[in-house]
């Protein structure tokens, strides 16, 4: 037996299952940070920590401007610290804040301007978009995309949809008032909804139909081999490959973008419909084994599946949970609206809410995350 053999194993199970997560989420994290930063840097606020990571720093350095940068042992997000605050969650350091002089306040982020520190805030989760609108056009401007018209070509027999009289040849151009430009439109709709009864607008020798159809809950195996529970209506589309040019690519990038938005806004409330929505709720051990999949497709496959964690990770910071991005911008439409910010215990009380909610969350995904191994 080779001493070595459990070290070549270790090496080679850390190559295929770690690095391509680490190679997701450090610059998907990275952007999302750089986002809080640069904007805090335009409004002259003193940025104290830039950390990528949680935790003791594995390296750290000082800029020239008195930021300490650091890479931490725990790579699971990360946060920029400004001046002025306690501590990584942006929570108000009133103790300090009462004590500073006029010219620590000017840097100081508690006292700045209410839209400058919205702006400040919102800038991640921008960011993050951003990034996956670029990773997304550049990709379609060099190679193009398969896309499948929402034509449908295929109706299973015995399936939901030919029992509410999908025909072939029709065009899917509505569901529940949602307009529909693709069959992935279609997919990422009936999948989160088994069971739910869904109206149909479409197009049938150019006259609109309206069809009644619930969709069925399906046990699809996907590329993986993994087994998923899912909302079908048994059609099918065929695909096609189109080019684009830079504008056409930045537009189906962006369109791109916003499905996603769509379907994971729809995710809160599809959770208390139906289990296929929770069984989607993955964390990190999720988004490692998945990065890993995507990975033995190709590098390009799992820079585009970044694009996809880059987008949900910047609306997920949206959601209005104190600790999160979100948390803080609701907090300041409250001071908008009073004139003053919320007092330090209504503060307090809302951490612990957003803190009781994330854990739930945490729990949730990473029960489906075990399910997976």
């Amino acid at each position: 037996m080779n001493i070595f053999s459990p070290v070549y194993e270790f090496g080679a199970a850390f190559v295929r299952d770690v690095f391509p997560f680490f190679l997701i989420i450090t610059p998907v994290i990275f952007f999302h940070e750089l986002g809080h930063f640069a904007f805090a840097r335009l409004f002259g606020v003193r940025v104290e920590t830039f950390s990528i990571g949680f935790g003791p720093a594995i390296v750290s350095w000082m800029d020239r401007k008195g930021t300490r940068w650091k890479i931490s042992w725990i790579p699971l997000g990360g946060y920029v610290k400004f001046f002025g605050d306690l501590d990584a969650a942006s929570t108000p350091d009133h103790e300090a804040t009462a004590k500073m002089t006029a010219q620590e306040r000017s840097v100081a982020f508690p006292f700045k301007p209410l839209y400058q520190r919205a702006l400040i805030v919102a800038a991640g989760p921008t960011a993050n978009f951003v990034l996956a609108i670029g990773i997304l056009t550049a990709f379609l401007w060099s190679s193009g995309a398969i896309v499948a018209p929402a034509r449908v070509s295929e109706v299973v027999p015995g399936s939901a949809a030919q029992a509410a009289g999908f025909h072939v040849g029709d065009t899917i151009v509505d569901i529940n008032g949602r307009h529909i430009d693709t069959f992935d439109d279609v997919t990422a709709i009936v999948a989160m909804r088994p069971g739910e009864p869904l109206n149909v607008t479409v197009v049938r020798s150019g006259q609109d139909f309206l069809l009644h159809v619930t969709p069925r809950l399906t046990a699809i195996k996907d590329q993986f081999g993994e087994i998923e529970k899912l909302g079908r209506l048994g059609i099918g589309a065929r695909p096609v490959w189109v080019h684009y040019g830079p504008i056409g690519a930045l537009q189906e990038a962006c369109h791109t973008t916003w499905l996603i938005v769509q379907t994971t806004l729809d995710m809160p409330a599809l959770m208390f419909a139906n289990n296929a929505a929770v069984s989607q709720l993955h964390g990190p051990l999720g988004i490692a084994k998945f990065s890993a999949q995507v990975a033995q497709i190709s590098l390009l496959s799992l820079i585009k599946f970044a694009a996809l964690i880059s987008i949900s990770i910047g609306l997920v910071n949206l959601f209005p949970i104190p600790l999160l991005d979100g948390g803080h911008l609701l907090y300041y439409g409250f001071e908008a609206v009073l004139g003053r910010p919320l007092g330090a215990r209504a503060q307090d009380v809302g951490f612990r809410l957003g803190l009781a909610v994330i854990l739930g969350l945490v729990l949730l995904e990473t029960w489906n995350d075990l399910k997976l191994f």
